[in-house]
């Protein structure tokens, strides 16, 4: 199971690492400082950073807004699929029932 991380601790991380980029050569030097400073995984920080820079609009992608949105389709569709599948058995069980030449 994954490590739950506090958006604080997030949020925080990601400010150091947006505050503290020019300091390094790159952004993966300062990647590499800010999570053995703060104590998360290296690849978890630079996905946060990059996703923080989508969230801002300086580089392509889906923001958070839409992926949380494309998250809750995605299950109302699902549940939708379920609940249609359950009427089409109900259906073809009470239409089997209502046949007269099944009596």
């Amino acid at each position: 199971m994954p490590k739950v991380i506090e958006p604080e601790l997030k949020a925080r991380a990601v400010r150091l690492v947006l505050e503290h980029r020019a300091e390094y050569p790159t952004m993966t030097a300062a990647v590499l400082a800010v999570s053995r400073q703060v104590g998360v995984g290296k690849e978890s920080l630079r996905r946060w950073v990059t996703q923080a820079s989508v969230d801002a609009g300086d580089r392509p992608g889906v923001t958070s807004g839409e992926l949380e949105e494309i998250r809750r389709l995605k299950a109302e569709n699902r549940r939708l699929r379920e609940d249609v599948a359950v009427l089409k058995a109900a259906t073809s069980f009470f239409v089997g029932e209502l046949d007269p030449r099944n009596r």
